[in-house]
């Protein structure tokens, strides 16, 4: 009796059948991008591919960051060299972290992190948010 494969899970014809523009890095063909599960499988091991270069993973980032937005895949880093990389938030064991008192009592009044604020600032497509702090980006949310 044959394993049952998760429904996400790519086999090797359906691998060779999709595109090099469906993957994050085309040339190697690694990190394919046909769904938000891979999509975010590749944010995660994006430091893990090797024999590619710097300008290569900078297209890769662009690509993901597209597939991000398409398949609705939050997305916090805004530069390829933050990919991979375990947030501030997330503990070795990849549990999330209690929150602090202040940070409890920030969520009750609505107040958001400057990564949100960017977030939403960036599906929304407001100019220059990548250098706005968090007092402009929501003044220019508030406002857009």
């Amino acid at each position: 009796m044959a394993a049952r494969r998760d429904s996400n899970e790519l086999d090797a014809a359906e691998r060779d059948a999709m595109p090099d523009s469906a993957y994050a890095f085309p040339r190697a063909r690694k990190e394919p991008l046909n769904d938000a599960s891979h999509v975010r499988n590749a944010i995660a091991r994006f430091d893990q591919v090797q024999d590619v270069t710097d300008e290569e993973r900078r297209e890769a980032f662009q690509r993901i960051q597209r597939a991000a937005d398409k398949f609705g895949v939050e997305m916090s880093a805004t530069r390829w060299q933050e990919l991979g990389k375990p947030t501030a938030t997330m503990k070795s064991s990849h549990k999330r972290r209690t929150p602090t008192k202040a940070e409890r009592a920030a969520a009750r009044r609505g107040d958001r992190s400057r990564d949100e604020l960017y977030a939403e600032a960036r599906r929304r497509g407001i100019k220059g948010r990548s250098a706005m702090s968090k007092a402009d980006l929501q003044r220019a949310l508030r406002d857009n």
